[in-house]
């Protein structure tokens, strides 16, 4: 049972991930489609850092007698992740602001109604 428990930041993954995931099937909104793509997106992010920790581990520099080192490539690759997670968060919601203007409305279902009157 102590072992159930003390993963728990996997727990919250999960949870994240189904959280977003509900939110961009069940969401007609596209601000709150791009709302949960980051919740989805913070979840693999936790999901990596978890798998980065080492117990126990230090510091990936050479000394005397510490035989276990941490890798700090999936640190990193969040780091890198994270920028180009801002950098598609703007550019989605710049195509949102664009979607509105012609259409008027950001409302999935509404814009489709629209696209088949033409």
């Amino acid at each position: 049972m102590m072992d159930f428990l003390g993963h728990y930041n996997y727990w919250i993954v999960i949870f994240l991930m189904m959280a977003g995931l509900f939110t961009v099937i069940n969401r007609g909104n596209l601000v709150k489609k791009i709302v949960g793509l980051n919740i989805f997106q913070t979840s693999v992010f936790i999901m990596f850092i978890s798998f980065g920790y080492v117990t126990g581990g230090a510091p990936p520099i050479l000394e005397d007698g510490i035989t276990l080192y941490a890798n700090p490539l999936p640190h990193v690759l969040i780091l890198t992740a994270i920028v180009v997670g801002v950098a598609t968060t703007a550019l989605a919601l710049a195509l949102v602001i664009r979607i509105r203007e012609a259409y008027g409305t950001i409302e999935e279902e509404e814009i489709h109604v629209q696209d088949q009157d033409f």
